[in-house]
């Protein structure tokens, strides 16, 4: 027979509460993707063996990588008009791409799929720079103009 006391409950109480607030703390992410500030700039290493995109993402102030690319795409918006016009960039599987993009108002980048992006203040460029472990069609948008810049093709 079990047997309730105030000890027990209070036991449990907190290691029920204790439980709940590991679950949630697990749970914080949100979905945005990989986006870079002016005080940092975000990159990920995947252990030996294992490939990765290995995102760069810049803004003012920081460096963009010194490494040699294999595709470097540049897109300027003005007047919510994209140049060059929207399009189909292919590429090859395991290429290094950097996507520079200004825009004439505040605006963020995004690339689906790898889930990067970044910021877009008015008039100064932003750089996503990845590895291109995905084959697939992905889209390169702004998310507060609803721009579809290009579709990366990756294959």
């Amino acid at each position: 027979m079990f047997v309730s006391t105030p000890v027990a409950r209070t036991g449990a109480a907190l290691a029920a509460t204790t439980l709940a607030a590991l679950l949630l703390a697990g749970c914080g992410q949100d979905d945005d993707p990989i986006v870079a500030t002016p005080s940092a700039v975000p990159t990920s290493a995947a252990p030996s063996g294992v490939a990765s995109a290995t995102p760069t993402t810049t803004t003012p102030g920081a460096a963009a990588s010194t490494t040699a690319v294999d595709r470097e795409i540049t897109v300027t918006i003005a007047k919510r008009t994209v140049d060059p016009p929207t399009g189909r960039v292919t590429v090859g599987k395991g290429e290094l791409v950097r996507i520079t993009v200004t825009s004439d108002v505040s605006d963020e980048l995004h690339v689906h799929g790898y889930d990067l992006g970044a910021r877009l203040p008015a008039g100064i460029p932003g750089t996503v720079e990845f590895r291109t472990d995905q084959t697939g069609l992905f889209e390169v948008e702004t998310h507060e103009s609803e721009l579809v810049l290009f579709q990366l093709v990756v294959r």
